[in-house]
């Protein structure tokens, strides 16, 4: 084998590596174009009131055998009416200003010979463009970063204007003044763009949450598997995606699919959760001991019309009359594993399998075994966002029981159908779509609210579409 074939064995060999070692993402954050002017929006106004703010140096100088010097330099308006930003592939977001225009107010002293003077003078700049290119990474932890790796500032067009008893004299050398003034300010708007983009912008987009604390015991993994991708269209972001005990985090048995994320463009984010993204929950609340839940008579509701205690069950289960006349119960269901949840274009679906051990409760309080059913069903889900979460409502169809175990005897489970189905939909059902309506956060840097909510499905993922409004402090 020749040096080039080996060369593109090896080549071949790395991508092949790369591919088989690369992470797929759990979750997936896309700003379309339109949220990108909007974000545009928002930072220029915030750039806009930073340039107004930009301390200018003194300076003076000599021009033939005049001595000036400039101080007291402000900048009492600037204005950024013109901008537009775009997303650079392999590197992250270009931002152009153009037809920007400032006023710059400052005091000047000269000396001409034995003559002294001074006054104060008023600068116009026109035409002023810039373009800032943005990088975008990630730093070990999975946070985002942003820093200006390109600014350039042109100002084509700057007039001053002097006041004071000698100002005639700096009307002679004015371009030599405008050019000065001109370079200072070229340069300081480019400085101020760096230090807003580090103090404002970076900080800012590092309130994206890389973990999400659901509870004290829970959270969401949003961490970055990849630095922002930027597209000729949008910027995505690709996180982790995954739940996980807080106490003790558990490798998840299997890896997140690719998701093929539509084109969609009509809302300004969109957001992809995975089916991975949801089955980790599963796996961290089971393995936690959190997927268990107790059925007692105080939790029957009254319009049931039936008391939670063996006489309800004694028809058709003798033994239980014999051994445990007239005791009140209780269930206990757990998840003999961790629910596993598919997502198809027709929405959310799962089978769960649920283990009901039943107790009969003895005078001393003791828990006596009775039989142990196995409860599967179809189960449904209805997702929205409200409030920067996502929150949703489970609903059972027809459940099936079969009986795993006994301690009175066997006993044909049917009889037992009509009132499982009272206890899931009017105890079990309601409990956990209370949980489920508190929601679980998104991933949203601080002060984002979204409206217009857009929910659809596809193969193995949620898409949720959103504009998004900033809200100022104070």
């Amino acid at each position: 084998m020749g040096m080039q074939s080996v060369a593109v064995a090896c080549g071949a060999l790395a991508l092949c590596l790369a591919l088989s070692t690369a992470t797929n993402p759990g979750f997936v954050v896309r700003i379309t174009q339109a949220g990108l002017d909007y974000a545009q929006e928002q930072g220029i106004a915030i750039l806009q009131k930073e340039l107004a703010q930009l301390k200018l140096q003194d300076f003076s100088g000599k021009s033939g055998k005049v001595h000036y010097s400039f101080s007291r330099l402000h900048i009492p308006t600037f204005r950024l009416p013109h901008s537009r930003i775009t997303p650079v592939p392999n590197v992250g977001l270009q931002v152009s200003i153009s037809n920007a225009f400032a006023e710059l107010n400052g005091d000047w002293r000269v000396k001409f010979l034995f003559i002294k003077g001074h006054g104060s003078f008023n600068l116009k700049v026109e035409n002023v463009n810039l373009k800032i290119i943005l990088r975008l990474g990630s730093d070990t932890t999975g946070r985002p970063t942003i820093s200006t790796s390109d600014c350039s500032a042109r100002i084509s067009n700057v007039r001053v204007r002097f006041s004071g008893k000698l100002g005639w004299l700096y009307n002679l050398f004015h371009r030599v003044i405008e050019r000065k003034l001109r370079k200072n300010l070229e340069s300081k708007v480019c400085d101020n763009v760096a230090k807003s983009v580090h103090n404002e912008l970076q900080k800012y987009i590092q309130t994206l949450p890389v973990t999400a604390k659901i509870d004290n015991n829970f959270g969401i993994d949003y961490s970055l598997v990849a630095p922002p991708r930027a597209t000729p269209k949008s910027l995505d972001l690709d996180l982790k995606g995954e739940f996980y005990s807080l106490a003790h985090r558990s490798p998840i048995p299997f890896s997140p699919l690719p998701l093929a994320f539509p084109s969609d463009h009509e809302r300004m984010v969109y957001f992809g959760a995975s089916s991975y993204f949801f089955n980790t929950a599963g796996i961290a609340y089971h393995e936690a001991g959190a997927l268990v839940f107790e059925i007692t008579e105080a939790m029957i509701p009254k319009e049931a019309r039936f008391s939670l205690d063996t006489s309800i069950f004694s028809a058709f289960i003798p033994q239980l009359e014999e051994k445990y006349p007239n005791m009140p119960m209780k269930f206990r269901l757990s998840t003999p594993t961790a629910p596993f949840l598919t997502i198809g274009p027709g929405g959310i679906s799962f089978q769960p399998i649920v283990d009901i051990q039943a107790y009969a409760i003895l005078p001393n309080s003791k828990l006596a075994p009775l039989f142990l059913l196995s409860l599967t069903g179809n189960v449904s889900a209805v997702i929205n966002v409200r409030s920067g979460r996502i929150v949703g409502s489970l609903d059972v169809g027809r459940i099936r029981l079969s009986l795993k175990d006994s301690a009175v005897g066997t006993f044909q489970v049917q009889f037992l159908q009509s009132i499982m189905n009272i206890l899931t939909s009017n105890v079990l059902l309601p409990h956990l779509n209370a949980r489920l309506d508190e929601g679980f956060r998104l991933p949203l840097p601080d002060r984002i609210q979204l409206s217009n909510i857009l929910v659809r499905f596809h193969q193995n993922f949620l898409l949720l579409g959103a504009d998004v409004r900033f809200q100022p402090r104070g």
